[in-house]
């Protein structure tokens, strides 16, 4: 899916800017993500560190689970951008429960735009995931 150069702008400047809501007293690790639903709206999340680490949450599915929880499962891209002390350097790309989650929702062609200085990289979450765990019924089998 092609998405509109503007709409991939706007991706990319709402991820940076979750950056800066992150909360990373431990790891210094600000990430930010802007999640695209199908009707065009857009949910941001920003990582939520913790010191018990198994209660920190990531960006992308702080955005996820704001959108699932305000009714939206169809999602049309994610942009994702992070770095050392709240500096993009290089891109950032899903941590693996992440991918999970996001394959969970989105199309496996869906784009996933990971910011870099400079610019982005464009993927899909099929090259990000490309055996994804999938219980989905598929011709009576699990």
């Amino acid at each position: 899916m092609k998405l509109d150069g503007s709409v991939v702008d706007e991706l990319i400047t709402k991820a940076g800017e979750m950056m800066k809501m992150s909360y990373a007293p431990y790891s210094d690790f600000n990430v930010g993500a802007a999640l695209l639903c199908d009707d065009g709206s857009i949910y941001t999340g920003c990582n939520i560190e913790n010191a018990s680490y198994g209660a920190t949450n990531c960006a992308e599915r702080t955005a996820i689970f704001k959108a699932v929880s305000e009714g939206h499962k169809s999602f049309s891209a994610i942009a994702i951008a992070g770095g050392a002390h709240g500096v993009v350097q290089k891109v950032c790309p899903p941590c693996g429960i992440c991918r999970q989650v996001l394959s969970e929702f989105c199309d496996k062609d869906m784009p996933v735009y990971l910011i870099r200085e400079g610019g982005y990289d464009e993927y899909t979450l099929k090259e990000l995931l490309p055996l994804s765990f999938d219980l989905k019924i598929s011709d009576g089998e699990f």
